[in-house]
């Protein structure tokens, strides 16, 4: 039977950024309108995955034409169906922004957020619906794993990842190839593949968004890494807090089971794998490998000392491949196309492209496909469009609460593991955060670390202790209670926990401090010896006052004060009681001159 034509197709995301302000209500409009004009055999609604350029959710895409429309609401869509689909002409005050020229419309591929990226793990973001296994087959779906199970032997697999050069995308970077060759050799069997989809930096999306817009990507890696290790069994780790991700990832397995791509069998070439999803309770220790699987085996997720390595002896024992969302999804699309496709991109030691979820202060908020080796200038002023209300540009903190941050002056770096580690900073799983000009770089470090040593599963002590007596020292500068030589104890205690500790949690959680310390030591140094915040943002060294030629004397501050503190007669400045000043800065939101200082 034939497929039904339509003569439009609209693509609405359904990400988990897009649902949250408002989507699904646009989609159920559009649906409504479309059957009440009799539009509905002629235009399809078609539910889709993470668009990708969240900062302009709710989003709609119209295709032939692909034209982007940002930022809907249900009440804008009887004038898109009436003008657009209807009468043909594209409604230009919906448009991601307005054109310089009026003819000119804004397609998908005209946006500088997406013409300036390179699509292969996100290929089929925002193109088909997550929850339809046809549409996946249709983009060349499970060909990959047709052909690692009908013309290639599990040594010929391992050898097309080693010369692909994909190195793993959940922040250690370790040689992919070399860890599905280093678990194939050993004979001791069940075997298991892993895929860690425990997502837990702040400001991170990019396994959440994979999980939500192309699931079947993740599921056919784990299969064919399972073939070429000789395993039966896989399992995703997804943490709870990710529920479309765990929906739509089980629909695909049940769906696979369905179609004979999961099971016994496979392609009729005996081949039998099954996947389980396990959902994660949300702890951040357990993104490390073996506390991940001490998780799933029932037990406390804490990390335990290597060697041996998992593909070693890793759940339950057993030799175990355990990647990332963003590697297995890379994984079909190398087989298909061969190594030499994969690694002509990114640079001699760190291949193909990377992901990465642009968050924080700049323009463009969204998740980002580009090259290894592109300058992170380029990741922040040309797709992300540089920092929201013209402020000026002052760090981009990468790796997530075990990453660095990255100063204004190193902004040319290439971003590939080395260059970054080079600057203090780490690839980390993909999260950007860029920080403007009122960010204080000694209270970020303060909250990273806080963060660390709440989700510090406690087992080893340069963790457990040193990483609080870190957190106590910063709590101390913020409160502007530092003192001469806190700054070499900090880097004094830092180094000691990179050393000592067991996992790699311990071993990259002072990097906040450390790297801070490298780029802004000025900061610390006002902090202890001034007792002033630049950013004024610790507010224990901070004392607020008016400004009396730019006050307006309105008396606007003294209505917003809850505690009293502010003083005002009619024609005059307004005056603040700093012992009654809780500093909650309800005064500078409320005055509308700048005069509170």
């Amino acid at each position: 039977m034939a497929a039904k034509a339509f003569r439009s197709h609209i693509l609405i995301c359904a990400g988990t950024a897009c649902v949250s302000c408002g989507g699904l209500k646009v989609r159920e409009r559009l649906e409504k309108e479309l059957k009440e004009r009799g539009l509905d055999e002629e235009v399809k609604v078609v539910i889709t995955g993470c668009n990708g350029f969240c900062a302009e959710g709710p989003i709609a895409v119209v295709y032939p034409e692909g034209i982007f429309y940002g930022k809907l609401k249900p009440e804008h869509i009887p004038e898109i169906v009436q003008e657009h689909i209807l009468k043909g002409r594209p409604v230009p005050k919906y448009f991601y922004k307005e054109p310089i020229k009026k003819e000119v419309i804004p397609r998908l591929k005209d946006i500088p957020f997406f013409g300036l990226q390179v699509l292969r793990v996100l290929r089929n973001r925002g193109l088909i619906d997550p929850e339809s296994i046809d549409e996946y087959i249709a983009k060349d779906g499970y060909t990959a794993l047709h052909k690692v199970l009908t013309q290639m032997t599990p040594e010929q697999i391992v050898t097309e990842m080693k010369e692909s050069g994909l190195r793993g995308r959940g922040g250690a970077g370790f040689p992919t190839g070399t860890k599905w060759d280093e678990a194939r050799k050993y004979s001791r069997f069940p075997k298991y593949v892993i895929c860690n989809g425990d997502e837990g930096d702040p400001g991170a999306f990019m396994d959440r968004s994979i999980l939500e817009a192309d699931p079947h990507a993740v599921l056919e890696g784990m299969a064919i890494c399972a073939r070429a290790i000789d395993a039966q069994e896989g399992y995703l780790y997804i943490r709870a807090e990710y529920p479309l991700a765990i929906k739509r990832v089980s629909m695909a397995i049940e769906q696979c089971r369905n179609y004979g791509l999961m099971g016994k069998d496979i392609f009729g070439t005996g081949f039998e794998f099954e996947a389980y999803v396990y959902p994660g309770a949300g702890a951040f220790v357990c993104g490390e490998s073996t506390a991940l699987m001490f998780s799933l085996e029932g037990k406390r997720g804490m990390p335990r000392v290597k060697p041996p390595r998992s593909a070693e002896a890793g759940m339950w024992g057993m030799p175990t491949v355990l990647n990332n969302v963003e590697t297995f999804a890379n994984v079909p699309q190398i087989i298909l196309n061969g190594a030499k496709w994969f690694n002509r991109l990114g640079t001699e030691t760190s291949k193909g492209t990377k992901v990465f979820s642009l968050a924080g202060t700049v323009n463009n908020i969204g998740l980002v496909e580009v090259p290894m080796g592109i300058s992170l200038r380029s990741i922040v002023y040309d797709i992300g469009e540089g920092i929201k209300g013209g402020k000026k540009f002052k760090a981009a903190q990468l790796g997530g609460p075990s990453g660095g941050f990255v100063p204004e002056s190193l902004l040319d770096t290439p971003v590939d593991y080395e260059s970054l580690e080079a600057t203090g900073a780490i690839m980390g799983s993909g999260g950007i955060v860029i920080c403007d000009e009122s960010t204080c770089m000694v209270d970020s470090a303060r909250f990273f670390t806080n963060f660390c040593v709440d989700e510090s599963c406690g087992k080893c002590v340069p963790c457990r202790v040193g990483l609080t007596v870190m957190l106590r020292k910063l709590d101390a500068i913020v409160a502007g209670k530092g003192e001469e030589g806190d700054v070499e104890f900090l880097e004094d205690l830092g180094q000691h926990i990179v050393r000592m500790s067991h996992c790699g949690l311990g071993q990259s959680a002072p990097n906040p401090v450390l790297s801070t310390l490298r780029h802004f030591r000025h900061e610390y140094d006002e902090h202890i010896r001034d007792k002033h915040c630049r950013s004024l943002v610790c507010t224990p060294l901070i004392r607020f006052q008016v400004n009396e030629e730019k006050c307006k004397m309105c008396g606007l501050c003294l209505k917003a004060c809850p505690a009293g503190a502010i003083t005002w007669e009619e024609k005059k400045p307004a005056r603040i009681n700093p012992d009654l000043c809780t500093k909650c800065k309800s005064c500078i939101r409320a005055c509308k001159f700048w005069a509170i200082e």
